[in-house]
């Protein structure tokens, strides 16, 4: 039997949607390992935390009670602590800005093998996990042939874990040894164009290189307006300094899962893709019919953008702008 420590997240007071997919995907590899599922929660108000991540298929949650926001000093002495105490053969954790930062401290404390940015799991026997290379061109199978591994999971690549679980919940008397705390969080500033968070997003207007130039924003942002949405896009409208990189989705841009994503000249590239796949429902405007994100979508309209957009902003109850 072989149980598995997820590690949830938080962020400024509120859960981050990651938590409920580290549930997701920890259940799935405990039960490919045939052991129990235990959550760490860390930090903040860990009591509310913890029963937002009480679903089903969780068999214990454990809180650690030190501070506020994420520490990677915290996090790694509480992990490490938590795993040793449970026996844990799989330590879990998100392949987030967070989760990479102390994921490789934990490993490297626990002497464990690191595998990171996972999407699947299959065991025969063995444990095998997948992963994603060449900007998601191929993916890989690895055996992870040691008794016990650190895994960091890929966002978006499991659903959120729904039903309300019955785990027991735990307090957690981790020795946190203040001496190795190099680093305390003292507030947050947010960076240029960063009053937005597409990830958070519900709904969301993204547009790519069919736009054709700067000048037509306008048209899109009328349209954002008109659906009470969200604009973001993929990384050529980035690149070219037409919205800032907080707006960029794909792989080397922010992973969203909203509840509509709606692609408008984007072709579908495996970059991009990789970071909206998770949306539950996908519209896309592109007059190529052979475009691959037509591969994902649910709706597809095969029409100039040009002509499409204006007649959603006016079916919307929008005003249309000269561009």
């Amino acid at each position: 039997m072989s149980d598995v420590l997820a590690v949830t997240e938080h962020r400024r007071g509120e859960l981050r949607d990651v938590s409920l997919e580290m549930v997701s995907a920890g259940r799935d590899l405990a039960d490919e390992m045939g052991g129990d599922l235990h959550l760490a929660v860390i930090s903040g108000d860990v009591d509310a935390y913890a029963d937002q991540v009480n679903r089903e298929g969780v068999d214990a949650i454990h809180t650690v009670e030190y501070g506020e926001e994420f520490n990677h000093d915290v996090y790694a002495q509480a992990v490490e602590q938590l795993a040793d105490d449970l026996d844990a053969e799989y330590v879990l954790m998100p392949n987030s800005v967070n989760g990479l930062d102390y994921a490789p401290a934990v490993a490297e404390g626990l002497s464990l093998p690191l595998v990171t940015d996972v999407v699947d799991f299959s065991a025969d026997g063995e444990l095998e996990v997948t992963r994603e290379q060449y900007g998601g061109k191929v993916e890989t199978t690895i055996e992870v042939s040691e008794d016990r591994a650190a895994i960091t999971t890929r966002p978006a690549e499991w659903p959120q874990a729904e039903g309300q679980g019955d785990a027991e919940v735990s307090a957690f008397d981790a020795d946190i040894d203040e001496s190795q705390i190099q680093s305390t969080v003292t507030g947050f500033e947010e960076v240029a164009g960063g009053d937005v968070d597409i990830s958070e997003a519900e709904f969301l207007v993204s547009i790519g290189r069919g736009i054709e130039e700067e000048e037509n924003l306008p048209l899109i942002e009328a349209l954002v307006e008109a659906t009470d949405a969200t604009l973001s896009s993929s990384r050529p409208i980035v690149d070219n300094g037409w919205l800032p990189a907080n707006r960029q989705v794909g792989q080397s841009g922010k992973v969203v899962t909203p509840d509509v994503y709606i692609a408008i000249g984007i072709s579908g590239a495996v970059q991009h893709v990789a970071g909206m796949k998770g949306a539950d429902t996908i519209v896309a405007i592109n007059t190529d019919p052979n475009a691959p994100i037509y591969d994902l979508a649910d709706y597809g309209i095969e029409d100039d953008l040009f002509d499409v957009v204006p007649a959603l902003i006016e079916e919307f109850g929008g005003e249309v702008p000269d561009v």
